[in-house]
């Protein structure tokens, strides 16, 4: 991995212009809708004072799969995307046109053969009038990488969960073809739709994404602790510990730390495995 050139590396800022079209199938992708007389989940996915879910901060403007070159050095066959947070600073439109503008905050050395994280983050502000709407951060662990160096101001690593019952727990269950759906908000990897894909990579079906996951458990704290009410979201931090397949029932458990703090985990309840740990959001 060439650290020097991971540094250095300039990316232009991404206009990204999304209408209800966008919005409304980025919802019907983390399942809302299954139940369409569900009032309280109706304008998400209906354009009549349509909603936006904050978790679709984590795919506008993205810059691509800039890992895969070359000149950076990194085995990106052995990328795992490790992170995902997200602040709200204003209200997100429920469409519109947003600037990103992206940097590599940080490399992350864990040692030779040990990997590295890579830490990066994204600034997103409203088009037209400059506004700063959200900072975006994702991880990603280069397990082929490692002993090589690094750079920059790497987060704090989050904190375990208490040691205790869940507050509440909230059960949204999948859809066989919620991979399928989902894709179409801009993910197109194979690994999601093709079976035969699937099993050569070691797994017995197509995965879900991993921010579908994550778009869940935001669904989840909005209908929770925020009254449907997009704008009480203020912040969400996950770490993805293992795939979920599409059909299963995802189960947020919450653990409440004092006024608007939560902590939580993400569990597939058939096989009572946790898909999302260490996770924290701040709700108003």
């Amino acid at each position: 991995m060439d650290v020097e050139a991971i540094r250095a590396m300039r990316i232009d800022p991404i206009l990204q212009s999304y209408g209800k079209r966008e919005t409304i199938l980025y919802a019907l992708g983390l399942g809302y809708g299954a139940d369409p007389l569900d009032a309280a989940e109706l304008p998400f996915v209906y354009e009549a004072d349509l909603k936006i879910v904050p978790s679709y901060v984590n795919l506008l403007c993205h810059p691509g799969f800039w890992a895969q070159d070359p000149v950076y050095g990194i085995d990106w066959v052995k990328i795992l995307h490790a992170e995902q947070d997200f602040v709200i600073h204003a209200p997100l439109p429920s469409t519109g046109a947003l600037r990103g503008e992206y940097r590599v905050r940080a490399v992350e050395d864990k040692g030779e053969e040990r990997g590295a994280l890579l830490h990066q983050d994204k600034a997103l502000f409203d088009a037209e009038t400059g506004t700063h709407v959200a900072t975006v951060r994702s991880t990603l662990f280069l397990r082929g990488n490692g002993g090589e160096g690094g750079f920059g101001d790497a987060p704090a690593a989050a904190l375990a969960l208490p040691d205790r019952k869940p507050d509440r727990s909230i059960e949204i269950p999948t859809l066989p073809r919620q991979a399928l759906i989902y894709r179409l908000s801009g993910d197109w990897n194979p690994l999601h739709a093709d079976p035969a894909l699937a099993l050569r990579a070691g797994f017995p079906a197509p995965i879900l994404h991993g921010l579908c996951t994550n778009g869940i458990a935001c669904r989840a704290l909005l209908a929770a602790y925020c009254d449907n009410e997009p704008t009480r979201l203020k912040s969400m931090f996950t770490r993805f510990s293992r795939p979920v397949l599409p059909g299963e029932t995802i189960r947020v458990d919450v653990f409440e730390e004092g006024e608007g703090v939560l902590r939580f985990r993400a569990v597939a309840v058939e096989r009572d495995e946790t898909v999302l740990d260490r996770c924290s959001a701040s709700v108003t």
